[in-house]
């Protein structure tokens, strides 16, 4: 049996990776609807599975409702989206069915999740993100290695020695050293970073004409592991003998960095503490099962070979042990 420092756990932002496969992947179920979405996620699951053989898996999806803190500071935080599409090369549907099929696969895909030995968490009003951040710090935890698996960058401040990300869309694994040489920002300042310079996706304007590069390269001593705050920056910028216009202009916007912090950091996620019971009720309450026998009869109604799954089955089967 393995001891705690050599486990490792897979922490997985659902809806991120079941998107991706719904955009891109063209598959169609036997009765003609899309199932991208499932069977993508599904094969992307036995990809990193494969890769990082964990010791446990948890898949945290998005509440309904989304972030309520986060809207209450911000009431155009992620609006103005565009709808997510699927390949429309294979089928044409009003929005309408497109959303409704959305829905139903990532449904379904939730069932084929419950028969294997994977935890799915899932809160109203609170977003994947805050979970995450909330598990990968967990004290079951303590000293496993986390993996996170997410294309967003909002988890780049979660990285440390014991916790990497892994970005299926770039196919890149984000480690400690990897992250420093590349933007020369520390885990703990880049959170702060990201508030200088503000996330179109999320709808989050930053400061004019400032970009990680500039940020790296102006503020030096975010590179340190001593964790800064807003007011750090704008007094450095205010101390200057001779202001730049980056320095003004981020004087000028510093209730926008404030605002945008707030919402960006992940070192307190946004939980409260019924939540986070509930939380850890998932985490230690678990007990890992394999259905194989009722997850291969969903496959196959679905039009979905199980045998095309077997180093999935291989690899989570270990879990049950």
């Amino acid at each position: 049996m393995k001891n705690s420092k050599n486990k490792r756990v897979m922490i997985i932002d659902g809806l991120n990776m079941f998107l991706r496969s719904y955009i891109v992947v063209p598959s169609l179920d036997p009765r003609g609807n899309p199932s991208g979405g499932t069977y993508g996620f599904m094969k992307s699951l036995q990809k990193i599975s494969g890769m990082f053989q964990p010791d446990e898996v948890i898949v945290c999806w998005d509440g309904e409702g989304g972030s309520q803190k986060r809207k209450q500071i911000d009431k155009n935080y992620k609006a103005g989206r565009k709808p997510v599409r699927f390949n429309r090369r294979l089928i044409d549907l009003t929005p309408e069915e497109t959303e409704k099929n959305k829905y139903n696969q990532q449904l379904r895909l939730m069932e084929y999740l419950n028969d294997l030995p994977v935890i799915q968490t899932m809160i109203d009003y609170i977003e994947a993100d805050d979970v995450i951040a909330y598990v990968a710090t967990h004290d079951k935890y303590k000293d496993w290695e986390k993996i996170i698996v997410s294309s967003d960058k909002d988890f780049f401040q979660l990285v440390s020695a014991e916790c990497r990300l892994y970005r299926p869309i770039q196919d890149q694994v984000v480690d400690y050293p990897t992250l420093m040489e590349e933007h020369q920002i520390h885990p703990k300042n880049f959170a702060l970073a990201r508030a200088l310079v503000g996330d179109k996706s999320d709808n989050l304007p930053g400061v004019p004409r400032v970009g990680l590069k500039t940020v790296a390269k102006k503020f030096e001593f975010l590179k340190e592991e001593k964790q800064y705050e807003v007011e750090d920056v704008i007094e450095h910028c205010e101390a200057q003998s001779k202001m730049l216009k980056v320095h003004e202009n981020i004087v000028e916007h510093s209730a926008l960095v404030e605002k945008n912090y707030k919402i960006m950091q992940l070192y307190s996620p946004s939980i409260s503490f019924l939540h986070k019971k509930q939380i850890n009720f998932s985490l230690k309450e678990f007990e890992p099962k394999m259905k194989k026998l009722e997850l291969t009869q969903k496959l196959h109604y679905d039009g979905i070979k199980a045998d095309s799954l077997n180093v999935l089955f291989n690899v989570l089967k270990k879990i049950t042990l």
